[in-house]
């Protein structure tokens, strides 16, 4: 089966038991400061999933495209991506356990879908603990679908519960299905610490609330999520080592084989960090997110340049330009599926060309850096070291990789301290790691009074600005916490103080006038007839949220908002700048 076999299969299944299909949402989420990227099925639904009405009912399901970086520097391995397509369907508040692991055994099992065979599965359910009692409900329903004990795990919160960790919020436990991909039959008891049985499977089940104070309370609306990776089931079905074996990332190999004359770059990490970063940019850059120094365009442009070094390892030539070339592959593949893609070619492609040229110079100043740093050894010196924490300073500043400053060391009889560039490698990854793990725990995000009041304030603002600057004017991107909003939109230059101020007049003039906010739902052709403002090619199904203030302002959105203007307060504009090419961001607070 191809990966786009069982997109199409996994969708007809849960469609024929009652779920909707809504649309694969934006790699970059709105109004949600929890994440950088959208990094699994749940985040765009987080409204819904607290209680308001989805337009397209109860019961979900979608292809959605992902974006986890917490352990980027492992991608190469046989396990470990940066963008991949989850495969999930949802229960906001219908069905629970029951149905929900139905659902997934046959959809498994069936010789009408994925035919896995039961003697080569195993499963695992919350062992319980002092916050929560054990599973039962679930070990008992996999064991009346013919599931013998010694294949399902009863394992403890870090293996089996999904929920905001030290954090407030809807929380669960879960239930994971796995797939022993070794050689020979699967081992009668299943042992989840054996790495040749393979998760490709998980439900959530939301049922309770953790509290302030530490202890969890059943929900009132529980819900289910689940997760399924296309990328490591689609390698399973094929039985295939690992999904860089799949045609997902074989025409992309192809095209670099033509580029480095590498006989299987597929068999090099080199070649397969190439070809998942590449991808994972192309996917980005359709986002209109450009290469920068922060958030999000600080992944994108930390992509791109591990790309081309890597490119240049596998023996694509310095000076020959090749990330579009391995973008156009990505955008050929995936157009179909993703139209986003073909709809931005442009500006992908122009974007990874400027960020390879940008990186190529600072590879020369990195090496102009590393010519001082040695020029200021005194001659009488024997032993010429480079410490590792100057070695880390050129890879950290310039992307210089270690290999080369360790080959440039060489060439003038220096040395360079290996142990110390990597221990200060590994304080910079657990740093990451650690502000990787605060920014992807996946949490829901915050719905509190001041959240809600901020989110509401950024359609008045959105208006306004169109209202000052012109129609040209589109929301990129926005962040909102109880304290401030963070807003991106398309605008070519610097926004004067004259306009800034007229947009916080407007703002403030519009919610002195004691609007109502209304929520609608209807189609998206009926939306843009409307005169609604919006994402229209992110959405989740034929129905949107379109929601009104007054007769100001009209736009699709999905996020908390108060039901009168009056309640917001004073808007105050405290800052504005640029945010990448093309794009502005202000930051405003209500007082």
């Amino acid at each position: 089966m191809t990966a786009k076999e069982l997109r199409r299969s996994y969708i007809e299944f849960f469609k024929n038991k009652g779920h909707s299909e809504i649309n694969s949402a934006s790699l970059v989420p709105e109004n949600d400061p929890t994440v950088l990227f959208t990094t699994a099925g749940m985040h765009p639904l987080v409204p819904y999933l607290m209680g308001q009405p989805h337009p397209s009912g109860p019961r979900l399901v979608n292809y959605q495209k992902c974006i986890r970086t917490g352990d980027i520097e492992e991608v190469g391995d046989d396990v470990h991506l940066t963008f991949f397509e989850m495969l999930g369907n949802w229960s906001l508040g219908d069905y629970f356990k029951q149905e929900a692991i139905e659902f997934s055994f046959e959809y498994l099992t069936s010789s009408d879908y994925l035919n896995l065979p039961v003697d080569r599965l195993a499963f695992s359910v919350f062992a319980g603990d002092d916050d929560a009692p054990l599973d039962q409900e679930s070990f008992d329903k996999w064991q009346s679908l013919g599931v013998a004990e010694t294949r399902i795990a009863k394992l403890p919160k870090k293996d089996n519960w999904w929920g905001p960790a030290g954090h407030t919020g809807p929380c669960g436990p879960d239930t994971e299905m796995f797939y022993w991909a070794g050689d020979g039959s699967a081992p009668e008891t299943f042992d989840s610490e054996n790495k040749q049985w393979v998760e490709i499977w998980n439900d959530v089940f939301m049922q309770y609330n953790k509290t302030a104070d530490g202890t969890f309370e059943p929900l009132t609306q529980m819900n289910v999520d689940t997760g399924m990776g296309v990328e490591r089931v689609t390698a399973i079905l094929q039985g295939c080592a690992s999904c860089y074996d799949t045609e997902l990332f074989t025409p992309l190999f192809d095209r670099l084989k033509e580029l480095s004359g590498h006989a299987d770059p597929r068999q090099e990490r080199s070649g397969r960090v190439v070809a998942e970063h590449l991808r994972s940019a192309t996917f980005i850059l359709a986002t209109d997110i450009t290469p920068s120094n922060l958030g999000q365009g600080y992944i994108l442009r930390r992509l791109i340049r591990r790309a081309v070094r890597e490119g240049r390892r596998l023996g694509i030539a310095t000076g020959s330009p090749f990330c579009t070339q391995v973008g156009e592959v990505v955008i050929k593949e995936y157009s179909d599926i993703y139209p986003e893609l073909s709809q931005h070619s442009d500006v992908i492609l122009k974007e990874l060309e400027l960020e390879e040229q940008q990186f190529a110079a600072a590879l020369e100043r990195g090496e102009r850096e590393f010519n001082k740093m040695v020029e200021k050894f005194p001659p009488h010196v024997e032993k010429k070291i480079i410490s590792g924490r100057k070695a880390f300073d050129l890879y950290q500043t310039y992307g210089f990789p270690l290999e080369l400053t360790v080959e440039m060391a060489g060439e003038r009889d220096f040395t360079v301290d290996e142990t110390g560039y990597n221990k200060a490698f590994e304080k910079h990854q657990d740093t990451s790691r650690l502000g990787a793990e605060d920014k992807f725990k996946g949490g829901l995000q915050d719905h509190s009074e001041h959240t809600t009041r901020l989110h509401t304030a950024t359609h008045l603002l959105h208006q306004a600005l169109r209202d000052v600057l012109g129609e040209h004017v589109a929301q990129k991107g926005s962040n909102i916490t109880a304290d401030r909003l963070r807003f991106d939109f398309s605008h070519p230059e610097k926004v004067t103080k004259e306009q800034l101020a007229e947009v916080e007049a407007i703002v403030n003039k519009q919610i002195e006038a004691s609007h109502p906010v209304s929520r609608d739902e209807m189609t998206l052709d009926e939306a843009k007839a409307s005169g609604a403002i919006g994402l229209f090619e992110e959405r989740y199904g034929e129905r949107i949220s379109v929601y009104t203030i007054g007769g100001y302002s009209k736009e699709i959105c999905g996020g908390p908002h108060v039901e009168n203007s009056n309640t917001l307060g004073r808007f105050k504009i405290k800052k504005e700048e640029s945010s990448s090419r093309g794009v502005r961001r202000i930051k405003a607070v209500l007082g």
